[in-house]
């Protein structure tokens, strides 16, 4: 599944507003994730060079924090249910660990 340069920058600012929704730093989301600074940025802009499971593993983590911290998930235009089939022909995708908000 590639994206067009259209559907990358709608999916980086959707990711992004999803993101500071959450009210989490980038640090909190690359452990939960297991990822380092790096995959995480990758993961957050992706640029069609990536790696796209990592994507679909981050879209799925942010849209449960959003949801997790009490708010409403900006939609998702390009990652939706719909291409989630499509991707999983492609892709093993891997299901998306859950932030644990109770922890201080």
């Amino acid at each position: 599944m590639s994206l067009d340069r259209a559907e990358l920058v709608r999916t980086r600012t959707e990711l992004a507003a999803n993101l500071d929704l959450t009210g989490l730093t980038r640090e909190q989301v690359a452990a939960d994730l297991g990822y380092d600074a790096t995959r995480l940025s990758a993961a957050l802009e992706p640029d069609g060079s990536g790696d796209p499971v990592d994507v679909w593993q981050l879209r799925d983590y942010l849209d449960q924090a959003v949801r997790d911290a009490g708010a409403t998930p900006v939609p998702f235009t390009v990652l939706t249910e719909r291409s989630r089939v499509m991707a999983g022909t492609w892709f093993r995708l891997r299901p998306a660990p859950r932030h644990d908000f109770t922890v201080v």
